[in-house]
Protein backbone atom coordinates (compact mmCIF):
# COMPACT_ATOMS: atom_id res chain seq x y z
CA UNK A 1 0.00 0.00 0.00
CA UNK A 2 1.25 2.98 -0.94
CA UNK A 3 1.47 6.59 1.01
CA UNK A 4 -1.48 7.82 -1.34
CA UNK A 5 -3.37 5.09 -0.45
CA UNK A 6 -2.94 4.94 3.00
CA UNK A 7 -4.29 8.48 3.43
CA UNK A 8 -8.13 7.47 2.03
CA UNK A 9 -7.65 3.75 4.09
CA UNK A 10 -7.11 6.16 7.29
CA UNK A 11 -9.81 8.13 7.11
CA UNK A 12 -11.97 5.56 6.24
CA UNK A 13 -10.68 3.50 9.70
CA UNK A 14 -10.68 6.64 11.65
CA UNK A 15 -14.75 7.12 10.79
CA UNK A 16 -15.27 3.62 11.74
CA UNK A 17 -13.59 4.32 14.92
CA UNK A 18 -15.19 7.36 16.03
CA UNK A 19 -18.95 6.40 15.20
CA UNK A 20 -18.38 2.88 17.12
CA UNK A 21 -16.79 4.50 19.88
CA UNK A 22 -19.84 6.67 19.99
CA UNK A 23 -22.27 4.34 19.70
CA UNK A 24 -20.80 1.45 22.24
CA UNK A 25 -20.27 4.74 24.60
CA UNK A 26 -24.00 5.10 24.25
CA UNK A 27 -24.92 1.68 25.02
CA UNK A 28 -22.72 1.57 27.98
CA UNK A 29 -24.07 4.68 29.48
CA UNK A 30 -26.33 3.06 29.97
CA UNK A 31 -24.56 0.84 32.49
CA UNK A 32 -22.93 3.61 34.47
CA UNK A 33 -19.81 3.26 32.13
CA UNK A 34 -17.85 6.61 31.25
CA UNK A 35 -16.77 7.19 27.65
CA UNK A 36 -13.18 5.62 27.92
CA UNK A 37 -14.34 2.25 28.74
CA UNK A 38 -16.42 2.81 25.87
CA UNK A 39 -13.84 3.86 23.64
CA UNK A 40 -11.49 0.28 25.36
CA UNK A 41 -14.56 -1.78 24.70
CA UNK A 42 -14.92 -0.70 21.36
CA UNK A 43 -10.61 -1.30 20.31
CA UNK A 44 -11.98 -4.92 21.01
CA UNK A 45 -15.13 -5.12 19.58
CA UNK A 46 -13.50 -4.26 16.02
CA UNK A 47 -10.53 -6.68 16.41
CA UNK A 48 -10.77 -10.08 15.51
CA UNK A 49 -12.76 -10.90 18.78
CA UNK A 50 -15.89 -9.50 17.70
CA UNK A 51 -15.73 -8.01 13.79
CA UNK A 52 -13.18 -10.42 12.47
CA UNK A 53 -15.11 -13.23 14.09
CA UNK A 54 -18.12 -12.25 12.17
CA UNK A 55 -16.60 -11.29 9.24
CA UNK A 56 -13.17 -11.32 8.74
CA UNK A 57 -13.25 -9.82 5.20
CA UNK A 58 -15.16 -6.45 6.43
CA UNK A 59 -11.96 -6.24 9.00
CA UNK A 60 -9.16 -6.91 6.80
CA UNK A 61 -10.95 -4.41 4.37
CA UNK A 62 -11.11 -1.37 7.28
CA UNK A 63 -8.15 -2.25 9.10
CA UNK A 64 -5.50 -3.12 6.13
CA UNK A 65 -2.13 -4.58 8.17
CA UNK A 66 -0.23 -1.56 6.72
CA UNK A 67 -2.74 0.67 8.40
CA UNK A 68 -1.84 -0.73 11.74
CA UNK A 69 1.64 1.47 12.74
CA UNK A 70 -0.05 4.76 10.88
CA UNK A 71 -3.21 3.73 13.81
CA UNK A 72 -0.25 3.03 16.60
CA UNK A 73 1.56 6.15 15.72
CA UNK A 74 -2.00 8.59 15.45
CA UNK A 75 -3.35 6.96 18.53
CA UNK A 76 -0.13 7.76 20.74
CA UNK A 77 -0.18 11.38 19.70
CA UNK A 78 -3.80 11.38 21.49
CA UNK A 79 -2.65 9.86 24.49
CA UNK A 80 0.54 12.17 24.57
CA UNK A 81 -1.72 15.00 24.40
CA UNK A 82 -4.05 13.79 27.25
CA UNK A 83 -1.95 12.96 29.30
CA UNK A 84 -0.16 16.04 29.56
CA UNK A 85 -3.74 17.73 29.93
CA UNK A 86 -4.13 15.47 32.90
CA UNK A 87 -0.61 16.33 34.49
CA UNK A 88 -1.78 20.32 33.96
CA UNK A 89 -4.64 19.92 35.63
CA UNK A 90 -3.17 17.82 38.53
CA UNK A 91 -2.06 20.03 41.18
CA UNK A 92 1.56 19.74 42.76
CA UNK A 93 0.23 21.19 46.15
CA UNK A 94 -2.09 18.01 46.57
CA UNK A 95 0.78 15.56 45.55
CA UNK A 96 2.37 17.22 48.45
CA UNK A 97 -0.78 16.88 50.80
CA UNK A 98 -0.74 13.30 50.18
CA UNK A 99 2.76 12.13 49.22
CA UNK A 100 3.17 10.00 52.43
CA UNK A 101 0.02 8.00 52.00
CA UNK A 102 0.25 7.85 47.83
CA UNK A 103 3.72 6.49 49.01
CA UNK A 104 2.49 3.55 50.91
CA UNK A 105 -0.66 2.24 48.40
CA UNK A 106 1.88 2.84 45.63
CA UNK A 107 4.10 0.01 47.48
CA UNK A 108 1.30 -1.84 48.53
CA UNK A 109 -0.08 -2.02 44.76
CA UNK A 110 2.93 -3.00 43.12
CA UNK A 111 4.87 -5.89 45.44
CA UNK A 112 1.36 -7.97 46.75
CA UNK A 113 0.07 -8.32 43.07
CA UNK A 114 3.41 -9.71 41.55
CA UNK A 115 3.84 -11.81 44.42
CA UNK A 116 0.87 -12.90 44.06
CA UNK A 117 1.46 -13.07 40.16
CA UNK A 118 4.71 -14.81 40.46
CA UNK A 119 3.16 -17.67 42.41
CA UNK A 120 0.39 -17.86 40.00
CA UNK A 121 2.42 -17.89 37.01
CA UNK A 122 4.82 -20.09 38.44
CA UNK A 123 2.20 -22.73 39.34
CA UNK A 124 0.51 -22.40 35.39
CA UNK A 125 4.09 -23.68 34.27
CA UNK A 126 3.97 -27.25 32.88
CA UNK A 127 0.13 -27.18 32.91
CA UNK A 128 -0.80 -24.64 30.23
CA UNK A 129 0.51 -24.19 26.72
CA UNK A 130 0.88 -20.09 27.23
CA UNK A 131 4.19 -19.59 27.45
CA UNK A 132 6.55 -19.03 24.23
CA UNK A 133 9.29 -21.70 23.46
CA UNK A 134 13.01 -20.71 24.28
CA UNK A 135 12.00 -18.02 26.34
CA UNK A 136 13.42 -19.02 29.89
CA UNK A 137 10.22 -19.70 32.55
CA UNK A 138 11.55 -16.79 34.58
CA UNK A 139 11.55 -13.91 32.39
CA UNK A 140 7.57 -15.42 31.61
CA UNK A 141 7.04 -15.74 34.87
CA UNK A 142 7.99 -11.88 35.91
CA UNK A 143 6.74 -10.56 32.98
CA UNK A 144 2.98 -11.66 34.32
CA UNK A 145 3.98 -10.62 37.62
CA UNK A 146 4.89 -6.79 36.21
CA UNK A 147 1.60 -7.05 34.19
CA UNK A 148 -0.53 -7.48 36.99
CA UNK A 149 1.21 -5.15 39.38
CA UNK A 150 0.37 -2.18 36.66
CA UNK A 151 -1.92 0.46 37.14
CA UNK A 152 -4.15 2.20 34.36
CA UNK A 153 -3.09 5.47 34.98
CA UNK A 154 -4.18 7.57 31.93
CA UNK A 155 -7.27 5.38 32.09
CA UNK A 156 -7.89 6.11 35.65
CA UNK A 157 -6.85 9.81 34.93
CA UNK A 158 -9.92 10.07 32.48
CA UNK A 159 -12.25 8.24 34.88
CA UNK A 160 -11.65 10.37 37.64
CA UNK A 161 -12.17 13.43 34.99
CA UNK A 162 -15.08 12.48 33.59
CA UNK A 163 -16.58 11.36 36.64
CA UNK A 164 -15.77 14.80 38.29
CA UNK A 165 -13.30 13.58 41.12
CA UNK A 166 -10.46 15.72 40.28
CA UNK A 167 -11.28 17.66 43.42
CA UNK A 168 -11.57 15.17 45.80
CA UNK A 169 -8.97 13.16 48.43
CA UNK A 170 -9.73 9.94 46.95
CA UNK A 171 -9.00 10.97 43.43
CA UNK A 172 -5.74 12.74 44.18
CA UNK A 173 -5.00 10.02 46.42
CA UNK A 174 -5.00 7.61 43.16
CA UNK A 175 -3.59 9.83 40.90
CA UNK A 176 -0.42 10.30 43.01
CA UNK A 177 -0.01 6.60 43.75
CA UNK A 178 -1.00 5.76 40.59
CA UNK A 179 1.79 7.65 38.89
CA UNK A 180 4.26 6.02 41.57
CA UNK A 181 2.66 2.83 40.88
CA UNK A 182 3.41 2.85 37.26
CA UNK A 183 6.85 4.30 37.32
CA UNK A 184 7.88 1.91 39.14
CA UNK A 185 6.55 -0.82 37.16
CA UNK A 186 7.57 0.59 33.47
CA UNK A 187 11.40 0.36 35.37
CA UNK A 188 10.46 -3.45 36.56
CA UNK A 189 9.72 -4.21 32.68
CA UNK A 190 12.41 -2.65 31.46
CA UNK A 191 14.48 -5.44 33.88
CA UNK A 192 12.47 -8.18 32.64
CA UNK A 193 13.52 -6.97 29.51
CA UNK A 194 16.75 -6.86 30.17
CA UNK A 195 16.76 -10.60 31.39
CA UNK A 196 15.18 -11.87 28.28
CA UNK A 197 17.72 -9.57 26.31
CA UNK A 198 20.73 -10.99 28.52
CA UNK A 199 21.44 -7.47 28.67
CA UNK A 200 21.36 -5.01 31.98
CA UNK A 201 20.81 -2.00 29.13
CA UNK A 202 17.34 -1.55 29.64
CA UNK A 203 17.33 -1.01 33.08
CA UNK A 204 20.14 0.79 33.30
CA UNK A 205 18.72 3.49 30.67
CA UNK A 206 15.66 3.66 31.80
CA UNK A 207 16.96 4.22 35.99
CA UNK A 208 19.88 6.37 35.08
CA UNK A 209 17.29 8.13 32.27
CA UNK A 210 14.50 8.42 34.86
CA UNK A 211 17.22 10.71 37.15
CA UNK A 212 18.20 13.11 34.66
CA UNK A 213 13.92 13.46 33.91
CA UNK A 214 13.49 14.45 37.29
CA UNK A 215 16.21 16.73 37.44
CA UNK A 216 14.53 18.46 34.57
CA UNK A 217 11.68 18.96 35.79
CA UNK A 218 12.56 20.49 39.57
CA UNK A 219 14.66 22.90 37.12
CA UNK A 220 11.44 23.64 34.96
CA UNK A 221 9.50 24.15 38.55
CA UNK A 222 12.51 26.41 39.92
CA UNK A 223 12.17 28.66 36.60
CA UNK A 224 8.50 28.72 36.58
CA UNK A 225 8.48 32.51 37.01
CA UNK A 226 10.73 33.02 34.35
CA UNK A 227 9.16 30.95 32.03
CA UNK A 228 5.83 32.35 32.44
CA UNK A 229 7.19 35.73 31.63
CA UNK A 230 8.46 34.48 28.97
CA UNK A 231 5.58 33.08 27.68
CA UNK A 232 3.60 36.40 27.77
CA UNK A 233 5.88 37.91 25.40
CA UNK A 234 4.64 35.02 22.61
CA UNK A 235 1.78 35.49 20.67
CA UNK A 236 -0.94 32.64 21.35
CA UNK A 237 0.26 30.45 18.46
CA UNK A 238 3.56 30.97 19.53
CA UNK A 239 3.13 29.86 22.95
CA UNK A 240 1.17 27.01 21.06
CA UNK A 241 3.95 25.93 19.48
CA UNK A 242 6.50 26.12 22.22
CA UNK A 243 3.93 23.60 24.19
CA UNK A 244 3.64 20.90 21.28
CA UNK A 245 7.60 21.42 21.47
CA UNK A 246 8.22 20.50 24.75
CA UNK A 247 5.15 17.68 24.87
CA UNK A 248 6.86 15.96 22.03
CA UNK A 249 10.15 16.39 23.24
CA UNK A 250 9.36 14.99 26.67
CA UNK A 251 7.47 12.24 25.55
CA UNK A 252 10.08 11.25 23.14
CA UNK A 253 12.75 11.57 26.06
CA UNK A 254 10.56 9.17 28.42
CA UNK A 255 9.82 6.71 25.37
CA UNK A 256 13.83 6.57 24.85
CA UNK A 257 14.38 5.43 28.37
CA UNK A 258 12.12 2.51 28.40
CA UNK A 259 9.40 4.78 30.73
CA UNK A 260 7.04 5.51 28.25
CA UNK A 261 5.90 8.63 26.74
CA UNK A 262 2.70 9.08 28.60
CA UNK A 263 5.12 9.54 31.75
CA UNK A 264 6.95 12.37 30.29
CA UNK A 265 3.79 14.20 28.60
CA UNK A 266 2.39 13.78 32.10
CA UNK A 267 4.94 15.33 34.49
CA UNK A 268 5.34 17.94 32.00
CA UNK A 269 2.27 18.55 32.61
CA UNK A 270 2.51 18.87 35.92
CA UNK A 271 6.16 20.66 36.36
CA UNK A 272 4.99 23.83 34.07
CA UNK A 273 3.64 27.12 35.51
CA UNK A 274 -0.20 27.71 35.32
CA UNK A 275 -0.68 31.02 33.51
CA UNK A 276 -3.42 32.29 31.49
CA UNK A 277 -1.08 31.45 28.07
CA UNK A 278 -0.82 27.79 28.97
CA UNK A 279 -4.47 27.75 29.90
CA UNK A 280 -5.22 28.57 26.41
CA UNK A 281 -2.82 26.16 24.91
CA UNK A 282 -4.11 23.80 27.13
CA UNK A 283 -7.34 24.11 25.80
CA UNK A 284 -6.82 24.29 22.25
CA UNK A 285 -4.92 21.16 22.19
CA UNK A 286 -7.98 19.31 23.71
CA UNK A 287 -9.80 17.98 20.66
CA UNK A 288 -6.52 16.08 19.49
CA UNK A 289 -6.65 13.79 22.61
CA UNK A 290 -10.68 13.73 21.93
CA UNK A 291 -10.17 12.96 18.23
CA UNK A 292 -7.44 10.85 18.80
CA UNK A 293 -7.39 8.29 21.39
CA UNK A 294 -9.68 5.61 20.08
CA UNK A 295 -7.46 5.13 17.87
CA UNK A 296 -4.77 3.59 20.05
CA UNK A 297 -7.97 1.78 22.10
CA UNK A 298 -8.63 0.15 17.97
CA UNK A 299 -5.08 -0.89 17.57
CA UNK A 300 -4.64 -2.81 20.68
CA UNK A 301 -8.24 -4.23 20.25
CA UNK A 302 -6.85 -5.49 16.66
CA UNK A 303 -4.13 -7.61 18.34
CA UNK A 304 -6.40 -9.31 20.75
CA UNK A 305 -7.94 -12.39 20.18
CA UNK A 306 -10.57 -13.35 23.14
CA UNK A 307 -11.19 -16.67 21.00
CA UNK A 308 -8.34 -18.15 21.88
CA UNK A 309 -9.50 -18.74 26.05
CA UNK A 310 -11.91 -21.12 24.91
CA UNK A 311 -8.87 -24.02 25.82
CA UNK A 312 -10.20 -24.67 28.96
CA UNK A 313 -6.28 -24.41 30.63
CA UNK A 314 -5.64 -21.01 29.07
CA UNK A 315 -9.71 -20.05 30.81
CA UNK A 316 -8.72 -21.30 34.35
CA UNK A 317 -5.59 -19.25 34.25
CA UNK A 318 -7.60 -16.19 33.46
CA UNK A 319 -10.12 -16.64 35.76
CA UNK A 320 -6.97 -17.02 38.31
CA UNK A 321 -5.11 -13.69 36.76
CA UNK A 322 -8.49 -11.66 37.16
CA UNK A 323 -8.71 -13.33 40.69
CA UNK A 324 -5.42 -12.05 41.57
CA UNK A 325 -5.27 -9.23 40.14
CA UNK A 326 -8.39 -7.92 42.05
CA UNK A 327 -7.37 -9.16 45.44
CA UNK A 328 -4.07 -7.81 44.90
CA UNK A 329 -4.40 -4.17 44.11
CA UNK A 330 -7.80 -3.57 45.27
CA UNK A 331 -7.22 -5.29 48.38
CA UNK A 332 -3.54 -4.25 49.11
CA UNK A 333 -4.03 -0.85 47.99
CA UNK A 334 -7.26 -0.67 50.49
CA UNK A 335 -5.15 -1.91 53.53
CA UNK A 336 -2.38 -0.13 52.82
CA UNK A 337 -4.68 3.42 52.83
CA UNK A 338 -6.07 2.44 56.22
CA UNK A 339 -2.58 2.03 57.44
CA UNK A 340 -1.57 5.49 56.47
CA UNK A 341 -4.83 6.49 58.09
CA UNK A 342 -7.92 7.07 55.62
CA UNK A 343 -11.01 6.82 56.47
CA UNK A 344 -12.64 3.10 55.19
CA UNK A 345 -14.70 5.25 52.59
CA UNK A 346 -11.23 7.00 51.03
CA UNK A 347 -9.84 3.59 51.14
CA UNK A 348 -12.14 1.89 48.97
CA UNK A 349 -12.19 4.38 46.14
CA UNK A 350 -8.78 4.12 46.24
CA UNK A 351 -8.38 0.33 45.65
CA UNK A 352 -11.56 0.75 43.44
CA UNK A 353 -9.80 3.31 41.10
CA UNK A 354 -6.41 1.74 41.46
CA UNK A 355 -7.36 -1.81 40.26
CA UNK A 356 -8.01 -0.43 37.11
CA UNK A 357 -5.49 -1.93 34.87
CA UNK A 358 -7.00 -0.78 31.37
CA UNK A 359 -4.56 1.23 28.78
CA UNK A 360 -1.37 0.51 30.73
CA UNK A 361 -1.53 -2.61 31.00
CA UNK A 362 -2.34 -3.41 27.08
CA UNK A 363 0.64 -1.02 25.78
CA UNK A 364 2.53 -3.37 28.60
CA UNK A 365 2.03 -6.43 26.73
CA UNK A 366 2.24 -4.86 23.60
CA UNK A 367 5.89 -4.49 24.22
CA UNK A 368 5.94 -7.80 25.74
CA UNK A 369 4.55 -9.00 22.31
CA UNK A 370 7.03 -7.03 19.99
CA UNK A 371 9.40 -8.38 22.49
CA UNK A 372 8.58 -12.17 21.66
CA UNK A 373 8.10 -12.65 25.38
CA UNK A 374 4.21 -12.88 25.15
CA UNK A 375 2.44 -15.70 22.92
CA UNK A 376 -1.22 -14.93 21.49
CA UNK A 377 -2.94 -16.80 24.43
CA UNK A 378 -1.03 -14.72 27.38
CA UNK A 379 -1.60 -11.51 25.21
CA UNK A 380 -5.72 -12.20 25.08
CA UNK A 381 -5.34 -13.28 29.04
CA UNK A 382 -3.80 -9.99 29.92
CA UNK A 383 -6.57 -7.84 27.66
CA UNK A 384 -9.41 -9.89 29.98
CA UNK A 385 -7.95 -9.05 32.86
CA UNK A 386 -7.13 -5.19 31.82
CA UNK A 387 -10.93 -5.24 30.61
CA UNK A 388 -12.23 -6.80 33.73
CA UNK A 389 -10.53 -4.73 36.31
CA UNK A 390 -11.04 -1.06 34.38
CA UNK A 391 -14.74 -1.98 33.87
CA UNK A 392 -15.13 -2.80 37.61
CA UNK A 393 -14.04 0.85 38.23
CA UNK A 394 -16.77 2.99 37.62
CA UNK A 395 -19.80 0.39 39.13
CA UNK A 396 -17.97 -0.16 42.21
CA UNK A 397 -17.97 3.87 42.86
CA UNK A 398 -21.41 3.69 42.00
CA UNK A 399 -21.71 0.96 44.77
CA UNK A 400 -19.91 2.86 47.15
CA UNK A 401 -21.53 5.88 47.07
CA UNK A 402 -25.22 4.42 47.68
CA UNK A 403 -24.11 2.35 50.30
CA UNK A 404 -22.48 5.00 52.20
CA UNK A 405 -25.88 7.58 51.46
CA UNK A 406 -27.92 4.89 52.62
CA UNK A 407 -25.64 4.52 56.04
CA UNK A 408 -26.65 8.52 56.11
CA UNK A 409 -30.40 8.01 55.34
CA UNK A 410 -30.77 5.40 57.77
CA UNK A 411 -28.29 5.76 60.93
CA UNK A 412 -28.10 3.10 63.03
CA UNK A 413 -30.46 3.47 66.22
CA UNK A 414 -28.39 3.85 69.74
CA UNK A 415 -28.26 1.83 71.78
CA UNK A 416 -30.53 1.70 75.08
CA UNK A 417 -29.08 1.74 78.22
Amino acid sequence: MTPTELAPAFFLAAIVILLACRLVGRVLRAFGQPPVVGEMVTGVVLGPSVLGLLAPGVEQAIFPDELRPVLYVVGQIGLVVFMFQAGYEFRVDKIRQVAGSAALISAAGVVVPMLLGVALAWLAAGHVDMYPPGVPLLVSVLFVAVALSITAFPMMARIITECGLSGTRFGSLSLAAGALDDAVAWVLLAGVLSISAASIGPFAVAAGGSVLFVLALVAIVRSGGRIDAALRRLAPEQVLMVVVVAVFLAAWYTDQIGLYAVFGAFSLGVALPRSAAMDGAVRTMKPVAVLFLPLFFTYSGLNTDLALLVDSGVLLFAVGAVLVAVAGKLGACWAAARLAGESNSVATRVGALMNARGLMQLIAINVGLAAGIVTPQLFSVLVLVALVTTIMATPLLTLIDRRERRAAADPEPEPVA
